[in-house]
C-alpha cells in the first residue's frame, strides 16, 4: 500500500454505519481502514512509540466494551480496538463469517494502520478470531491474551449442557445456530436481547447502564448487525475444522495469556488452551463475571501489563 493510501485509509472517514451514531473516547481517534475489501472501524489513541496492543471484542459488543480499560492502557501502550466484521461501526459483508476468514481481515486492518508486530487481547468471539490469527499470523504477534472464551474445535464443547444451573451460559449458541428463526424472534427485539446478555452474564447487573445497553442494541439492529453476529455462531464448525487443521501443522509457540474470572463462563482459560500451545500463563480476576473489560478494567490493565513486561 502506498504512503497516501495509507493515510487515507486511516483518516477519519465516512461513517458508513449511518443509523449508529459515533462514540467518542478521550485521547482516541476513529479510523476506517480497507480490509480485503471491506471498512473496519477502529480507535487508536495512546503512545505512539510505545508497543501496540490491538483490542477485540466479542458478542453483543463493540469497541466499546474497552471503554474502561482502553485509558489505563494508554498510558504504556499505542492502543487499537478493532470493531470486527459485522460489528460496531465496521462493514456486515455477506459470506463467511469463520474466525479464519475474519481473521485474515484483521490482521490487513492493522497492517493498512502501519503495524508490524503488536500484542492481541480479545474477549469472547474476539478470542474466537484471536485464536485463529494465532495460528495464522504468530509471526506478526509478540503474544496474545484471551479472556473468558471456548474457542471453537479447542475449548468450545460439542454439547450444550442441560443442567439449568450451566445451561445459562451456553444455551444460545444452539439457539443461534437455527435458521432463521432467531431472526424472527429477535428483530425489534433485539434491546431485550441484549439487556438480557449484559445483565445476567455480568456478576452484577448494575454494570451496565441504560445507555450502554441502548448502544449496543443498536449496534446489533443496524443493516444487518443481527445477521452478522449470528454468522459466526453458524460458521463456528468451520472456524473449528481450520483450526484442527493449522493445529496439525503446528503448536502456539507464542506467549499465551488466559484470563479467567471468578464468576465466567471459563475457569480456567489456561488450562482449556495449554494443550495447543507451548507457553501458557493465566489469571483469574476476582469480582467478575463474563464481561471482565467492564467489571473489571484496572485488574484487566494491570494483569496485561504484567504479561506485557514478561
Amino acid at each position: 500500500m502506498t504512503d497516501a493510501a495509507t493515510a487515507a485509509n486511516r483518516s477519519s472517514g465516512r461513517n458508513p454505519i449511518s443509523a449508529l451514531p459515533l462514540r467518542d473516547l478521550a485521547g482516541f481517534t476513529h479510523r476506517w481502514v480497507d480490509a480485503e475489501g471491506i471498512r473496519l472501524h477502529a480507535v487508536e489513541g495512546g503512545q505512539p512509540t510505545g508497543p501496540t496492543v490491538v483490542l477485540l471484542a466479542g458478542f453483543p459488543q463493540t469497541w466499546w466494551a474497552w471503554r474502561r480499560a482502553a485509558p489505563g492502557l494508554a498510558k504504556r501502550f499505542h492502543v487499537i480496538a478493532i470493531d470486527l466484521p459485522g460489528q460496531g461501526h465496521s462493514d456486515r459483508p455477506q459470506g463467511s463469517y469463520d474466525t479464519h476468514t475474519v481473521a485474515s481481515r484483521i490482521q490487513a486492518a492493522v497492517t493498512a494502520l502501519n503495524v508490524r508486530k503488536y500484542w492481541l487481547v480479545a474477549h469472547d468471539i474476539g478470542a474466537w478470531v484471536a485464536f485463529s490469527l494465532a495460528l495464522k499470523y504468530e509471526e506478526r504477534l509478540h503474544g496474545v491474551a484471551l479472556l473468558d472464551a471456548g474457542i471453537p474445535g479447542i475449548s468450545l464443547p460439542d454439547a450444550i449442557p442441560t443442567d439449568p444451573d450451566r445451561a445459562w451460559k451456553t444455551w444460545h449458541f444452539a439457539f443461534h445456530l437455527v435458521p432463521d428463526l432467531p431472526e424472527t424472534l429477535l428483530a425489534g427485539r433485539e434491546r431485550d436481547y441484549i439487556d438480557w446478555f449484559l445483565k445476567v452474564k455480568a456478576l452484577s447487573p448494575n454494570t451496565f447502564d441504560s445507555a450502554e445497553i441502548d448502544h449496543y442494541a443498536a449496534a446489533v439492529a443496524a443493516e444487518g448487525g443481527l445477521r452478522a453476529s449470528l454468522s459466526y455462531y453458524r460458521d463456528a464448525a468451520e472456524s473449528a475444522r481450520k483450526n484442527h487443521d493449522a493445529l496439525g501443522r503446528q503448536h502456539l509457540t507464542v506467549p499465551v495469556l488466559g484470563i479467567s474470572s471468578s464468576h465466567g463462563s471459563i475457569p480456567d482459560m489456561a488450562a482449556s488452551i495449554s494443550p495447543w500451545a507451548d507457553n501458557t500463563t493465566g489469571v483469574v480476576i476476582p469480582h467478575s463475571g463474563h464481561f471482565i473489560p467492564d467489571e473489571q478494567p484496572a485488574a484487566v490493565v494491570d494483569a496485561l501489563t504484567a504479561f506485557i513486561a514478561r
